[in-house]
């Protein structure tokens, strides 16, 4: 064989090495520039890659698009929205890697990097990852074609602040008409199931997440922002079918946020599925670490594989 032809051959097999089985496909940007309002004095975005990636200051929000093979692709899809309190994006543990465990079943998935509350003049404007993650769901659908999914079957989920994210865009969809942007692309902004894992609902309550609330809102908020922000307190029977998964032994948020959601689920005949383990605590996940919780993503995608 002459050396040309190895050289070939060679450079083949480091190509096929170097092309990922599944993965990132496509980054759609959620908004033009013109629509982005940010300080002047507002720094830029910062990546902590110190061991996980954690992504702060977003001013310029994205969806990240992870596609499964056609051949092993379901019609359903699912924007993902990372937590952090809404002070930064644990963008890899609650993010990337789960798109990657759902591509591997067939899902669709969208990492969602959304703005993390700022001032502007003084003022926090608390909508902005509303708007972001309803605008997610709308661009999904206006994909679905090309994608090949149905636009009938997209659903949102979240850990922990992505959680109050998602239940938020479960509760506030029919705010669309009020919310800046969304009236845009024609395209209903409602999610068609959600996924709660260890989720803040309440701002409200005596167990409120007090950092995710003073980081959305400000730590002078009025009782009716807190409202607004208090999912619990907006479930109707048109809220989506939900899935929860939680700790009892959460510190941080406690699971009465999702015990107080599935009850007003039920009172409402909307379908929900809770899972509640006695150990874990906050922030475990995928829950490699801990071989209980090891198995807790295939009780979502099963979940969500019925939603088909």
């Amino acid at each position: 064989m002459n050396m040309k032809r190895i050289a070939i051959s060679v450079l083949m097999v480091i190509q096929f090495m170097m092309t990922p089985l599944w993965g990132q496909n496509e980054t759609i940007t959620l908004w033009e520039k013109d629509q982005l309002v940010i300080s002047k004095d507002y720094e830029g975005e910062i990546h902590d890659t110190t061991d996980l990636i954690r992504i702060r200051k977003v001013t310029n929000p994205i969806m990240d698009v992870y596609l499964p093979s056609i051949k092993n692709r379901k019609k359903l899809a699912v924007v993902i929205c990372p937590g952090g309190g809404y002070r930064h994006l644990a963008w890899n543990s609650e993010g990337g890697d789960f798109a990657k465990l759902l591509n591997a079943q067939g899902i669709t998935a969208i990492v969602l990097k959304y703005r993390l509350p700022y001032e502007v003049d003084g003022v926090i404007d608390d909508t902005m990852p509303l708007r972001d993650a309803l605008r997610a769901i709308q661009i999904t659908r206006s994909n679905a074609d090309k994608w090949n999914i149905s636009g009938t079957k997209v659903g949102i989920m979240g850990f922990s602040a992505g959680g109050h994210l998602a239940v938020s865009a479960g509760v506030h969809y029919v705010d669309q008409d009020k919310l800046q942007g969304l009236d845009e692309i024609n395209q209903p902004s409602r999610p068609d199931f959600l996924g709660l894992i260890y989720p803040v609902v309440s701002f409200s309550k005596s167990y409120a997440h007090s950092g995710s609330r003073n980081n959305l809102l400000g730590k002078n908020a009025s009782q009716e922002k807190m409202d607004y922000h208090s999912a619990e307190k907006h479930v109707t029977e048109d809220t989506p079918p939900t899935f929860f998964l939680h700790a009892s032994d959460d510190k941080s948020v406690p699971v009465s946020h999702s015990i107080d959601f599935y009850q007003e689920l039920i009172a409402n005949n909307v379908s929900a599925e809770m899972h509640i383990y006695p150990k874990g605590g906050h922030g475990f996940g995928l829950g490699f670490k801990d071989e209980h919780l090891q198995k807790w993503p295939n009780l979502l995608v099963e979940w969500m594989l019925l939603q088909e």
